[in-house]
């Protein structure tokens, strides 16, 4: 497939990075430094010009372009870009916005604006943090097989219960696999005779009531189902999508704003969230209001700094789980060492959003991990897949090294795979997948 990509800040470098071993990638930017960092760093054409301009699109070869994805910092430049590439050609066209409203407008209109598939930052960063929110001590949450599956990834620490134990040991939980321990640049598809080691990140696929047992033996973090208050800082675009999402799901949390019109407004459209203005900075504040007594604080401010500052905060006084967005995906691990329990990046959930997009195209559903050090993707088996009919232990013969088969949904049934487990046309099959050998895995399956 022949790909462009218009814009090479995070989002797009991402995206490039993420499609470059699979398609023919052309990525358009207007500053000469990131394209020429991309030139020497990347198997991509890389072209400095703009991405809305005619003569740009056409030196991209926008005449053979099978989809041009438009992930520039501004969404009108964006749309521009979609509709243009429609005006000279025919691919499939993808735009990153953070405005719902533009969203909202896209999904009563079919195509409008030139638009196959729209992307909202915002959005798509607030589902993140309330799926997160919703598993304690998960770093990442996906679900499959129309919520059938759950698939989590844990952060294994010094004192975590089953940190020196093997994999036999700890797998403990009906209906439940270790699908792999990622560790340090490694990706361990774990026996049971494996070590879990202090730092690991355990990736498990199963059930919902069992992933959500398996992290209650992890963490005494309350889920977000058993929260008693969750608190959001930060009246921003994230903070009040995340607000809306909790109001929909039930929850009534409290979200601190500093700004007085903005509180104002905010308790105007929030009818299901109380609205206190304040400067959650203010530590005389937080123990007044008893945030202390919070399970969850989401901060959602502008600044990576306040986000972290306010995360140490609220740990400093009892909170029990931090959860913030830092926008510099850079610093999500240095914030994760030193206070944020979970750092959700905004364009590197929009970038996988994307790129899980044009995977979804082959598969049913994709999740991936670690910056795309691995995916965990759900296939519906048919008579030219490697597992049709075949026992998983027969199958995985002919499959590389890399690959665990996590789950199998089966007419709406959930299935636990074992070795001796034949897999059926019709079942979605949940793979765990190391990116290393993802082409010739989804070759064969």
């Amino acid at each position: 497939m022949r790909v462009i990509v218009v814009g090479a800040g995070e989002v797009g470098s991402n995206i490039a990075a993420s499609l470059e071993s699979d398609h023919h990638v052309a990525v358009v930017d207007t500053d000469g430094d990131r394209v020429e960092e991309l030139t020497y760093s990347r198997d991509v054409l890389a072209i400095r010009g703009d991405g809305t301009a005619i003569g740009t699109l056409r030196e991209a070869n926008i005449a053979d372009a099978d989809l041009v994805i438009a992930s520039t910092d501004i969404d009108e430049t964006n749309i521009v870009v979609c509709g243009a590439a429609k005006a000279v050609g025919d691919p499939f066209t993808i735009a990153r916005v953070r405005q719902t409203t533009l969203l909202r407008t896209w999904e009563r209109s079919t195509g409008a604006f030139g638009v196959d598939f729209m992307v909202c930052t915002d959005l798509q960063t607030a589902e993140t943090i309330v799926r997160i929110a919703g598993l304690p001590g998960a770093h990442d949450v996906e679900t499959f097989a129309d919520g059938l599956v759950r698939m989590a990834e844990f952060e294994i620490g010094p004192e975590s219960p089953i940190a020196g134990e093997t994999v036999s040991a700890a797998d403990r939980f009906e209906s439940l696999t270790f699908a792999a321990l990622l560790r340090e640049d490694a990706v361990v598809v774990p026996r049971g005779e494996t070590v879990i080691r202090a730092g690991d990140a355990a990736v498990v696929i199963g059930s919902e009531a069992s992933v959500r047992a398996f992290a209650s033996a992890l963490t005494p973090a309350p889920a977000l189902e058993d929260a008693n208050e969750v608190v959001i800082v930060g009246g921003t675009k994230i903070g009040v999508q995340t607000a809306r999402l909790l109001e929909a799901e039930g929850f009534e949390s409290r979200l601190i704003e500093r700004d007085h019109e903005r509180a104002r407004e905010l308790a105007e459209r929030l009818p299901g969230t109380l609205v206190l203005e304040s400067d959650a900075t203010d530590i005389d504040f937080l123990v007044r209001e008893h945030v202390a007594e919070s399970d969850i604080v989401i901060a959602a401010l502008e600044s990576d700094e306040k986000n972290l500052l306010v995360s140490l905060l609220a740990k400093r006084i009892g909170v029990e789980r931090t959860i913030g967005v830092v926008e510099f995906g850079e610093y999500v691990d240095l914030f994760e060492t030193v206070g944020i329990d979970v750092a959700v990046n905004p364009r590197l959930v929009t970038a996988e959003e994307i790129t899980r997009f044009t995977r979804r195209r082959r598969t049913e559903n994709v999740a991936m991990l670690e910056s795309d050090r691995a995916e965990v993707l759900e296939i519906e088996i048919d008579a030219d897949s490697v597992l049709f009919e075949r026992s998983i232990q027969s199958a995985m013969a002919d499959l590389p090294e890399g690959v665990v088969v996590g789950a199998i949904s089966r007419a709406g049934e959930l299935i636990t795979p074992r070795g001796e487990t034949v897999v059926e046309g019709g079942d979605h099959v949940v793979l765990f997948v190391d990116t290393a050998v993802l082409d010739a895995v989804t070759d064969a399956v």
